[in-house]
Protein backbone atom coordinates (compact mmCIF):
# COMPACT_ATOMS: atom_id res chain seq x y z
CA UNK A 1 0.00 0.00 0.00
CA UNK A 2 1.42 3.10 -1.06
CA UNK A 3 1.35 6.59 1.30
CA UNK A 4 -1.07 8.23 -0.92
CA UNK A 5 -3.71 4.76 -0.49
CA UNK A 6 -3.60 5.47 3.14
CA UNK A 7 -4.41 9.29 2.21
CA UNK A 8 -8.06 11.03 3.50
CA UNK A 9 -8.01 12.58 -0.53
CA UNK A 10 -7.02 10.80 -4.05
CA UNK A 11 -5.39 14.10 -4.72
CA UNK A 12 -3.21 16.47 -3.08
CA UNK A 13 -5.44 19.89 -2.36
CA UNK A 14 -3.51 22.73 -3.46
CA UNK A 15 -4.84 26.05 -1.59
CA UNK A 16 -1.74 28.34 -3.10
CA UNK A 17 -3.97 30.40 -4.24
CA UNK A 18 -6.36 30.87 -1.92
CA UNK A 19 -6.49 33.03 1.47
CA UNK A 20 -5.06 31.72 4.53
CA UNK A 21 -5.84 31.99 8.15
CA UNK A 22 -2.52 33.84 9.93
CA UNK A 23 -0.18 31.50 10.56
CA UNK A 24 2.18 33.76 13.27
CA UNK A 25 2.16 32.16 16.95
CA UNK A 26 0.26 35.56 18.35
CA UNK A 27 -3.13 34.47 15.91
CA UNK A 28 -2.50 30.35 16.87
CA UNK A 29 -2.24 31.25 20.62
CA UNK A 30 -5.54 33.34 20.25
CA UNK A 31 -7.29 31.06 18.37
CA UNK A 32 -6.31 28.03 20.55
CA UNK A 33 -8.05 29.35 23.79
CA UNK A 34 -11.32 30.19 25.16
CA UNK A 35 -13.14 27.36 24.27
CA UNK A 36 -15.61 25.54 26.43
CA UNK A 37 -14.54 22.21 27.31
CA UNK A 38 -15.61 20.06 25.66
CA UNK A 39 -17.66 16.75 26.19
CA UNK A 40 -16.47 13.80 25.00
CA UNK A 41 -19.05 10.96 26.54
CA UNK A 42 -18.28 7.20 25.16
CA UNK A 43 -21.34 6.16 23.01
CA UNK A 44 -23.04 2.78 23.40
CA UNK A 45 -21.81 0.33 21.14
CA UNK A 46 -23.32 -0.18 17.72
CA UNK A 47 -26.46 -2.55 16.79
CA UNK A 48 -24.05 -3.75 14.12
CA UNK A 49 -20.68 -3.99 16.36
CA UNK A 50 -21.11 -7.84 17.67
CA UNK A 51 -22.59 -8.85 14.21
CA UNK A 52 -19.24 -7.27 12.25
CA UNK A 53 -16.97 -9.14 15.01
CA UNK A 54 -18.57 -12.26 13.83
CA UNK A 55 -17.54 -11.43 10.10
CA UNK A 56 -14.38 -10.17 10.71
CA UNK A 57 -13.95 -13.65 12.82
CA UNK A 58 -15.33 -15.57 9.67
CA UNK A 59 -12.85 -13.72 7.34
CA UNK A 60 -10.22 -14.46 9.62
CA UNK A 61 -10.79 -17.89 9.30
CA UNK A 62 -10.34 -18.03 6.14
CA UNK A 63 -6.70 -16.53 5.88
CA UNK A 64 -4.90 -18.16 9.23
CA UNK A 65 -1.39 -16.86 9.55
CA UNK A 66 -1.88 -13.76 7.47
CA UNK A 67 -2.50 -10.02 7.72
CA UNK A 68 -5.63 -8.41 6.19
CA UNK A 69 -5.64 -5.23 5.69
CA UNK A 70 -9.11 -3.50 4.33
CA UNK A 71 -8.96 0.05 3.34
CA UNK A 72 -12.34 2.35 3.88
CA UNK A 73 -10.87 4.38 0.89
CA UNK A 74 -10.14 8.21 0.26
CA UNK A 75 -12.51 10.82 -0.93
CA UNK A 76 -13.40 10.96 -4.30
CA UNK A 77 -12.17 13.76 -6.76
CA UNK A 78 -15.00 15.91 -8.48
CA UNK A 79 -12.74 18.70 -9.62
CA UNK A 80 -10.09 20.56 -8.44
CA UNK A 81 -10.48 20.55 -5.17
CA UNK A 82 -14.13 19.40 -4.47
CA UNK A 83 -14.78 16.06 -3.80
CA UNK A 84 -17.65 13.87 -3.73
CA UNK A 85 -19.73 13.05 -0.78
CA UNK A 86 -17.49 10.47 1.08
CA UNK A 87 -19.08 6.95 1.28
CA UNK A 88 -16.49 3.91 2.70
CA UNK A 89 -15.83 0.76 0.98
CA UNK A 90 -18.75 -1.65 1.16
CA UNK A 91 -16.26 -4.48 2.65
CA UNK A 92 -14.17 -1.93 4.85
CA UNK A 93 -18.16 -0.95 6.32
CA UNK A 94 -19.58 -4.70 6.28
CA UNK A 95 -16.76 -5.75 8.69
CA UNK A 96 -16.16 -2.30 10.96
CA UNK A 97 -19.88 -1.89 11.49
CA UNK A 98 -19.24 2.07 10.25
CA UNK A 99 -21.53 3.22 7.95
CA UNK A 100 -21.97 6.66 6.55
CA UNK A 101 -19.85 8.40 9.27
CA UNK A 102 -16.80 6.42 8.59
CA UNK A 103 -13.61 8.76 8.44
CA UNK A 104 -11.83 9.05 4.55
CA UNK A 105 -8.51 6.86 4.41
CA UNK A 106 -9.44 4.75 7.63
CA UNK A 107 -7.92 0.99 7.65
CA UNK A 108 -8.58 -2.03 9.51
CA UNK A 109 -6.30 -4.59 10.24
CA UNK A 110 -7.27 -8.05 10.89
CA UNK A 111 -4.50 -10.56 12.57
CA UNK A 112 -3.92 -13.51 14.34
CA UNK A 113 -7.90 -12.89 15.67
CA UNK A 114 -7.16 -9.63 16.71
CA UNK A 115 -8.49 -6.29 14.60
CA UNK A 116 -7.42 -2.83 15.16
CA UNK A 117 -9.25 0.24 13.34
CA UNK A 118 -6.86 3.20 12.18
CA UNK A 119 -7.65 6.68 11.06
CA UNK A 120 -7.23 10.08 11.13
CA UNK A 121 -7.85 11.48 14.88
CA UNK A 122 -9.33 15.19 14.94
CA UNK A 123 -7.46 18.00 15.23
CA UNK A 124 -6.98 19.20 18.71
CA UNK A 125 -7.66 22.84 19.54
CA UNK A 126 -4.33 23.45 20.53
CA UNK A 127 -2.96 22.27 16.53
CA UNK A 128 -3.21 24.66 13.47
CA UNK A 129 -4.67 21.98 11.54
CA UNK A 130 -7.94 22.93 13.81
CA UNK A 131 -8.78 25.99 12.01
CA UNK A 132 -6.59 25.92 9.29
CA UNK A 133 -6.23 22.34 7.35
CA UNK A 134 -9.37 22.06 5.30
CA UNK A 135 -9.02 17.85 5.16
CA UNK A 136 -9.46 17.42 9.11
CA UNK A 137 -10.09 20.38 10.79
CA UNK A 138 -12.94 21.30 12.54
CA UNK A 139 -13.89 24.65 11.41
CA UNK A 140 -14.04 23.54 7.96
CA UNK A 141 -16.10 19.70 8.28
CA UNK A 142 -17.12 20.11 11.74
CA UNK A 143 -16.33 17.68 14.72
CA UNK A 144 -14.90 14.52 14.22
CA UNK A 145 -14.69 11.30 16.38
CA UNK A 146 -11.97 10.91 18.90
CA UNK A 147 -10.32 6.85 18.44
CA UNK A 148 -11.45 6.39 22.03
CA UNK A 149 -15.31 7.52 20.97
CA UNK A 150 -14.86 4.86 17.44
CA UNK A 151 -13.15 2.01 20.04
CA UNK A 152 -16.40 2.53 22.16
CA UNK A 153 -18.96 2.39 18.99
CA UNK A 154 -17.65 -0.66 17.19
CA UNK A 155 -16.14 -2.35 19.94
CA UNK A 156 -12.67 -2.50 18.01
CA UNK A 157 -9.63 -1.46 19.29
CA UNK A 158 -8.33 1.86 17.31
CA UNK A 159 -5.39 3.56 16.66
CA UNK A 160 -3.69 7.14 14.91
CA UNK A 161 -3.32 5.94 11.14
CA UNK A 162 0.29 7.48 11.31
CA UNK A 163 0.88 4.98 13.18
CA UNK A 164 -0.29 2.06 10.61
CA UNK A 165 3.13 1.76 8.71
CA UNK A 166 4.97 1.46 11.45
CA UNK A 167 3.17 -1.35 13.11
CA UNK A 168 1.32 -3.00 10.25
CA UNK A 169 4.74 -2.84 7.48
CA UNK A 170 4.68 -4.61 4.22
CA UNK A 171 1.10 -6.29 3.34
CA UNK A 172 1.17 -10.01 2.25
CA UNK A 173 -2.27 -10.50 1.22
CA UNK A 174 -3.64 -10.23 -2.48
CA UNK A 175 -5.95 -8.23 -2.92
CA UNK A 176 -8.38 -9.67 -5.53
CA UNK A 177 -8.64 -12.74 -2.99
CA UNK A 178 -10.20 -10.71 -0.18
CA UNK A 179 -12.33 -8.45 -2.52
CA UNK A 180 -13.85 -12.36 -2.90
CA UNK A 181 -13.80 -13.34 0.54
CA UNK A 182 -15.77 -10.38 1.30
CA UNK A 183 -17.83 -10.40 -1.44
CA UNK A 184 -19.09 -13.72 -0.54
CA UNK A 185 -19.21 -13.39 2.91
CA UNK A 186 -21.93 -10.81 1.96
CA UNK A 187 -24.10 -13.64 0.22
CA UNK A 188 -25.79 -14.44 3.23
CA UNK A 189 -27.29 -11.54 5.42
CA UNK A 190 -27.62 -11.55 8.91
CA UNK A 191 -30.42 -10.26 11.00
CA UNK A 192 -29.14 -6.56 11.55
CA UNK A 193 -28.48 -6.68 7.88
CA UNK A 194 -31.87 -8.03 6.90
CA UNK A 195 -33.53 -5.17 9.10
CA UNK A 196 -31.82 -2.59 7.69
CA UNK A 197 -33.07 -3.81 4.59
CA UNK A 198 -36.30 -4.16 4.92
CA UNK A 199 -36.23 -0.49 6.41
CA UNK A 200 -34.61 0.59 3.46
CA UNK A 201 -37.13 -0.43 1.72
CA UNK A 202 -39.82 0.78 4.00
CA UNK A 203 -37.96 4.80 3.17
CA UNK A 204 -38.18 4.14 -0.54
CA UNK A 205 -41.68 3.18 -0.82
CA UNK A 206 -42.35 6.46 0.90
CA UNK A 207 -40.33 7.86 -2.03
CA UNK A 208 -42.12 6.41 -4.42
CA UNK A 209 -45.48 7.55 -2.80
CA UNK A 210 -44.52 10.83 -2.67
CA UNK A 211 -43.20 11.08 -6.65
CA UNK A 212 -46.95 9.66 -7.36
CA UNK A 213 -48.30 12.87 -5.14
CA UNK A 214 -45.88 15.14 -7.39
CA UNK A 215 -46.60 13.95 -10.90
CA UNK A 216 -49.01 16.91 -11.95
CA UNK A 217 -46.03 19.11 -11.14
CA UNK A 218 -43.43 16.96 -13.20
CA UNK A 219 -46.14 17.16 -16.24
CA UNK A 220 -46.02 20.31 -15.95
CA UNK A 221 -42.27 20.97 -16.26
CA UNK A 222 -40.25 20.80 -19.68
CA UNK A 223 -37.84 18.39 -17.78
CA UNK A 224 -40.31 16.41 -15.50
CA UNK A 225 -37.90 13.76 -15.03
CA UNK A 226 -36.32 15.99 -12.90
CA UNK A 227 -38.95 17.11 -10.69
CA UNK A 228 -39.07 13.16 -10.17
CA UNK A 229 -35.50 13.09 -9.31
CA UNK A 230 -35.49 15.35 -6.76
CA UNK A 231 -38.37 14.60 -4.84
CA UNK A 232 -37.18 10.85 -4.38
CA UNK A 233 -33.67 11.93 -3.52
CA UNK A 234 -34.95 14.32 -1.15
CA UNK A 235 -36.39 11.21 0.43
CA UNK A 236 -33.41 9.75 0.61
CA UNK A 237 -31.66 12.14 2.23
CA UNK A 238 -34.30 13.01 4.96
CA UNK A 239 -34.46 9.41 5.57
CA UNK A 240 -31.18 8.29 4.70
CA UNK A 241 -27.93 8.76 3.54
CA UNK A 242 -28.32 9.56 0.15
CA UNK A 243 -30.03 7.67 -2.87
CA UNK A 244 -28.37 3.65 -3.38
CA UNK A 245 -27.53 4.36 -7.11
CA UNK A 246 -28.37 7.65 -9.55
CA UNK A 247 -31.91 7.39 -10.05
CA UNK A 248 -33.46 6.62 -13.01
CA UNK A 249 -36.80 8.06 -13.63
CA UNK A 250 -37.46 7.47 -17.69
CA UNK A 251 -40.48 8.87 -18.73
CA UNK A 252 -42.31 8.02 -21.89
CA UNK A 253 -39.96 6.17 -25.01
CA UNK A 254 -36.83 6.79 -22.01
CA UNK A 255 -38.27 4.22 -20.05
CA UNK A 256 -36.18 2.15 -23.20
CA UNK A 257 -33.15 3.05 -22.25
CA UNK A 258 -32.00 0.52 -19.42
CA UNK A 259 -29.73 2.51 -17.37
CA UNK A 260 -32.02 6.17 -18.11
CA UNK A 261 -30.02 8.46 -15.74
CA UNK A 262 -29.94 12.03 -17.27
CA UNK A 263 -33.62 12.48 -16.41
CA UNK A 264 -33.83 15.29 -18.37
CA UNK A 265 -37.16 14.70 -19.77
CA UNK A 266 -40.57 15.47 -19.94
CA UNK A 267 -43.24 13.63 -18.32
CA UNK A 268 -46.04 13.52 -20.31
CA UNK A 269 -49.67 12.76 -19.57
CA UNK A 270 -50.34 9.32 -21.71
CA UNK A 271 -47.39 8.20 -21.26
CA UNK A 272 -45.71 5.81 -18.67
CA UNK A 273 -43.02 6.72 -16.13
CA UNK A 274 -40.34 4.01 -15.09
CA UNK A 275 -38.84 4.59 -11.65
CA UNK A 276 -36.05 2.71 -10.71
CA UNK A 277 -34.72 4.17 -7.38
CA UNK A 278 -33.35 2.82 -4.15
CA UNK A 279 -32.35 4.96 -0.58
CA UNK A 280 -29.17 3.93 0.99
CA UNK A 281 -29.28 4.38 4.82
CA UNK A 282 -26.88 5.56 6.95
CA UNK A 283 -25.79 1.69 7.92
CA UNK A 284 -25.29 1.96 3.91
CA UNK A 285 -27.37 -0.85 3.03
CA UNK A 286 -29.84 0.18 0.18
CA UNK A 287 -33.14 -0.69 -1.56
CA UNK A 288 -33.57 -1.16 -5.19
CA UNK A 289 -37.08 -1.17 -6.56
CA UNK A 290 -38.84 -0.28 -9.38
CA UNK A 291 -42.65 0.86 -10.50
CA UNK A 292 -44.14 1.98 -14.02
CA UNK A 293 -46.89 4.12 -13.73
CA UNK A 294 -49.11 5.80 -16.05
CA UNK A 295 -49.35 9.42 -15.85
CA UNK A 296 -52.51 9.95 -16.61
CA UNK A 297 -53.18 7.35 -13.68
CA UNK A 298 -54.89 5.35 -16.16
CA UNK A 299 -52.92 2.64 -17.73
CA UNK A 300 -54.10 2.68 -21.96
CA UNK A 301 -54.76 -1.23 -23.14
CA UNK A 302 -51.79 -1.87 -24.93
CA UNK A 303 -49.86 -0.30 -21.94
CA UNK A 304 -51.84 -2.99 -19.09
CA UNK A 305 -50.70 -5.60 -21.85
CA UNK A 306 -47.13 -5.03 -21.48
CA UNK A 307 -47.59 -4.43 -18.07
CA UNK A 308 -49.27 -7.58 -17.08
CA UNK A 309 -47.17 -9.66 -18.98
CA UNK A 310 -43.98 -8.31 -17.01
CA UNK A 311 -46.04 -8.68 -13.54
CA UNK A 312 -46.58 -12.53 -14.85
CA UNK A 313 -43.24 -12.82 -15.65
CA UNK A 314 -42.17 -11.49 -12.06
CA UNK A 315 -44.88 -13.35 -10.35
CA UNK A 316 -43.50 -16.50 -11.75
CA UNK A 317 -39.77 -16.35 -11.04
CA UNK A 318 -40.63 -15.66 -7.12
CA UNK A 319 -42.67 -18.47 -7.50
CA UNK A 320 -40.02 -20.84 -7.48
CA UNK A 321 -37.71 -19.30 -4.79
CA UNK A 322 -36.62 -21.41 -1.80
CA UNK A 323 -33.29 -22.97 -0.76
CA UNK A 324 -32.11 -25.24 -2.79
CA UNK A 325 -32.39 -23.94 -6.54
CA UNK A 326 -29.82 -22.30 -8.31
CA UNK A 327 -29.97 -19.05 -8.59
CA UNK A 328 -29.74 -18.74 -12.44
CA UNK A 329 -33.15 -20.72 -12.13
CA UNK A 330 -35.17 -17.34 -11.25
CA UNK A 331 -34.18 -15.83 -14.16
CA UNK A 332 -34.93 -18.62 -16.63
CA UNK A 333 -38.80 -18.55 -14.57
CA UNK A 334 -39.21 -15.14 -16.02
CA UNK A 335 -37.80 -15.45 -19.61
CA UNK A 336 -40.27 -18.33 -19.98
CA UNK A 337 -43.30 -15.85 -19.45
CA UNK A 338 -41.41 -13.14 -21.15
CA UNK A 339 -40.61 -15.46 -24.60
CA UNK A 340 -44.37 -16.99 -24.51
CA UNK A 341 -46.15 -13.34 -24.44
CA UNK A 342 -43.79 -11.75 -26.96
CA UNK A 343 -44.38 -15.12 -29.18
CA UNK A 344 -48.03 -14.64 -28.57
CA UNK A 345 -47.89 -10.94 -29.83
CA UNK A 346 -46.47 -12.30 -33.34
CA UNK A 347 -43.36 -10.08 -32.60
CA UNK A 348 -40.26 -13.58 -32.65
CA UNK A 349 -39.04 -14.93 -35.89
CA UNK A 350 -40.07 -18.89 -36.11
CA UNK A 351 -38.68 -21.07 -33.47
CA UNK A 352 -35.42 -22.49 -34.18
CA UNK A 353 -33.79 -22.27 -30.59
CA UNK A 354 -32.82 -19.01 -30.62
CA UNK A 355 -33.56 -16.32 -27.39
CA UNK A 356 -34.84 -14.05 -29.85
CA UNK A 357 -37.45 -12.38 -27.28
CA UNK A 358 -33.89 -11.28 -25.47
CA UNK A 359 -34.41 -8.68 -27.94
CA UNK A 360 -37.06 -6.88 -25.60
CA UNK A 361 -35.13 -7.75 -22.19
CA UNK A 362 -31.64 -7.95 -22.47
CA UNK A 363 -30.72 -7.71 -18.95
CA UNK A 364 -30.96 -10.21 -15.78
CA UNK A 365 -33.51 -10.64 -14.05
CA UNK A 366 -31.95 -10.64 -10.11
CA UNK A 367 -28.50 -9.54 -9.12
CA UNK A 368 -27.88 -9.61 -4.79
CA UNK A 369 -28.76 -6.80 -2.73
CA UNK A 370 -27.34 -5.16 0.22
CA UNK A 371 -24.50 -2.36 0.53
CA UNK A 372 -23.81 -2.57 -2.85
CA UNK A 373 -26.84 -2.14 -5.07
CA UNK A 374 -25.31 -4.88 -7.11
CA UNK A 375 -23.69 -6.50 -4.10
CA UNK A 376 -20.86 -9.51 -3.96
CA UNK A 377 -20.10 -8.85 -7.11
CA UNK A 378 -16.12 -10.21 -6.90
CA UNK A 379 -17.99 -13.56 -5.73
CA UNK A 380 -16.91 -16.25 -7.91
CA UNK A 381 -19.46 -17.83 -10.19
CA UNK A 382 -20.46 -20.72 -8.40
CA UNK A 383 -20.85 -18.96 -5.30
CA UNK A 384 -23.31 -16.30 -7.31
CA UNK A 385 -24.76 -17.19 -10.48
CA UNK A 386 -24.66 -20.87 -10.47
CA UNK A 387 -25.00 -20.68 -6.88
CA UNK A 388 -27.08 -22.23 -4.29
CA UNK A 389 -29.61 -19.80 -2.56
CA UNK A 390 -29.72 -20.66 1.09
CA UNK A 391 -32.26 -18.40 3.77
CA UNK A 392 -30.90 -14.76 4.17
CA UNK A 393 -29.87 -14.29 0.69
CA UNK A 394 -31.55 -11.23 -1.00
CA UNK A 395 -31.75 -10.17 -4.10
CA UNK A 396 -34.00 -8.40 -6.82
CA UNK A 397 -36.24 -9.95 -9.16
CA UNK A 398 -36.69 -7.04 -12.30
CA UNK A 399 -37.90 -8.36 -15.12
CA UNK A 400 -38.92 -6.22 -17.84
CA UNK A 401 -40.28 -5.29 -21.33
CA UNK A 402 -38.67 -2.44 -23.61
CA UNK A 403 -40.10 -1.73 -26.99
CA UNK A 404 -38.13 0.54 -28.47
CA UNK A 405 -39.52 3.56 -30.56
CA UNK A 406 -38.01 2.67 -34.11
CA UNK A 407 -38.41 -0.88 -32.98
CA UNK A 408 -39.79 -2.47 -36.20
CA UNK A 409 -39.80 -6.01 -34.98
CA UNK A 410 -42.84 -5.19 -33.07
CA UNK A 411 -46.30 -3.31 -34.28
CA UNK A 412 -46.11 0.23 -33.87
CA UNK A 413 -48.91 0.15 -30.96
CA UNK A 414 -46.51 -1.37 -28.94
CA UNK A 415 -43.33 1.15 -29.67
CA UNK A 416 -42.08 3.35 -27.00
CA UNK A 417 -43.52 1.36 -23.91
CA UNK A 418 -40.67 0.31 -21.84
CA UNK A 419 -42.13 -1.56 -18.33
CA UNK A 420 -40.05 -3.02 -15.61
CA UNK A 421 -41.16 -4.26 -12.14
CA UNK A 422 -38.84 -4.60 -9.49
CA UNK A 423 -38.83 -6.15 -6.04
CA UNK A 424 -36.39 -6.86 -3.44
CA UNK A 425 -36.77 -10.83 -2.11
CA UNK A 426 -35.16 -12.50 1.02
CA UNK A 427 -34.83 -16.07 0.83
CA UNK A 428 -36.74 -18.14 4.02
CA UNK A 429 -36.63 -21.27 5.38
CA UNK A 430 -39.68 -22.55 3.31
CA UNK A 431 -39.54 -20.12 0.39
CA UNK A 432 -39.02 -15.94 0.46
CA UNK A 433 -40.44 -12.86 1.39
CA UNK A 434 -41.19 -9.93 -1.15
CA UNK A 435 -39.75 -6.76 1.33
CA UNK A 436 -41.36 -4.70 -1.19
CA UNK A 437 -44.59 -6.47 -1.31
CA UNK A 438 -46.39 -3.48 0.46
CA UNK A 439 -45.33 -1.06 -2.96
CA UNK A 440 -48.44 -1.89 -4.95
CA UNK A 441 -47.59 -3.95 -8.14
CA UNK A 442 -50.64 -5.05 -10.07
CA UNK A 443 -52.20 -2.79 -12.67
CA UNK A 444 -54.97 -1.46 -10.60
CA UNK A 445 -53.40 -1.20 -7.53
CA UNK A 446 -50.85 0.84 -9.46
CA UNK A 447 -53.49 3.01 -9.95
CA UNK A 448 -55.40 3.27 -6.84
CA UNK A 449 -52.07 4.22 -5.29
CA UNK A 450 -51.73 7.10 -7.69
CA UNK A 451 -55.02 8.61 -7.27
CA UNK A 452 -54.81 8.08 -3.25
CA UNK A 453 -51.20 9.99 -3.58
CA UNK A 454 -52.79 13.00 -5.39
CA UNK A 455 -55.76 13.52 -2.55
Amino acid sequence: MTTSEQATHEVEIDNTNRSTTPQNDAFGTYISQHWADRVDELPAAHPAAGFAAARRAAVAAQFVGKRLVIAAGAMKQRSNDTFYQYRAHSAFAHLTGWGAESEPGAILVIEDGASTLYFRERAGRDSDEFFANPEIGEFWIGPRPSLAQVSALLDVPTAHLAEFRAEVGDITLDDAELARVTSELRLVKDDYELAEMQAAVDATAQGFTEVLAALPKASAHPRGERIVEGVFNQRARLDGNTVGYETIAASGPHACTLHWIRNDGPVREGDLLLLDAGIELDSLYTADITRTVPVSGKFTEVQRRVYNAVLEAADAARAIVRPGIRFHEVHDAAMTVIERRTREWGMLPEDDGTAYYRRYMVHGTSHHLGMDVHDCAQARREMYMDGVLEPGMVFTIEPGLYFQPDDLTVPAEYRGIGVRIEDDIVVTESGCLNLSAGIPRTADAVEAWIASAQV
